[in-house]
């Protein structure tokens, strides 16, 4: 874990997890047993190493500080969207109910580790770009999401803005946060879902959807036989093969030949 003295230039993370108190208190314990666990995970897969970082935990929120060290737009890019990554697959193995959604805020600033936790006005703005409306509006907004994130505008100009990213200004919304006595403007983005859908139900995918392996085909057109035989779909036992595939297998697009020893 990285420590200094007095006042440094750092980074400021922070996120929190929409609803958490709405939640009973096994899957409030449960939240904070997996939390810590998410972003452990994106952090690796980002190239970052979180038990660097200075980090104070609350429940279902952390703020996690680090002194600025150029790859900050590995934390903005790389960082957030394995974060979206992890939290995609965590929650397609969950009830909606049990969904863990986060606001999250990147900004940066002067931070200095306090006797009680840190000191800084950029930490008092993290916290307040992170309780601000526009973060709950945006979870609001997009149900199928499973992140909305904020970059304080310096951190938007030096890192998106700057071209450092593969993020480009266009995916970003500016927006103004006023909390209490804090107004400043700030960037928002909102990673779109998964084209795939989290549950494989019928009532659970878009109407354009591919149908489930193994799920009655209702509604598809049969295929045209255009200058070629006719087509039968009747059930010949004596001329059945049986091929079995383990796992998934998207066929879309491709052409399949079936024939048997009797021609």
């Amino acid at each position: 874990m990285v420590e200094w003295s007095g006042f440094c230039p750092c980074a400021c993370i922070a996120v929190d997890a929409e609803a958490y108190g709405g939640k009973n208190d096994r899957r409030q314990s449960q939240a904070q047993h997996d939390l810590p666990r998410i972003l452990d995970a994106a952090a690796r897969g980002a190239g970052l190493d979180r038990a660097q970082w200075q980090i104070q935990r609350k429940g279902d929120e952390q703020l996690a500080v680090r002194p600025l060290d150029g790859t900050e737009p590995r934390l903005v890019d790389d960082y957030i969207r394995h974060l979206v990554a992890e939290l995609r697959e965590y929650n397609s193995q969950r009830v909606p109910e049990a969904r863990m959604r986060l606001r999250a805020v990147v900004h940066q600033g002067l931070v200095e580790l306090a006797d009680n936790g840190f000191a800084g006005t950029a930490v008092v703005a993290t916290a307040r770009l992170l309780t601000g409306r526009p973060l709950y509006d945006a979870l609001s907004a997009h149900p199928d999401a499973d992140l909305a994130l904020l970059l304080s505008d310096d951190v938007f100009r030096s890192t998106v803005a700057g071209g450092h990213t593969t993020l480009s200004t266009a995916d970003f919304t500016r927006v103004t946060v006023r909390v209490k006595e804090y107004e400043a403007t700030a960037w928002l983005w909102v990673p779109p879902p998964a084209v795939a859908s989290r549950e494989p139900g019928a009532a659970q995918r878009g109407k354009h959807a591919a149908p489930v392996p193994g799920e009655p085909a209702a509604g598809r057109p049969e295929p045209a036989a255009a200058g070629g035989p006719a087509i039968s779909n009747a059930y010949q036992s004596d001329h059945l093969n049986v091929t079995n595939i383990a796992g998934p297998v998207d066929a879309r697009g491709a052409v399949f030949g079936f024939g048997s020893a009797g021609g």
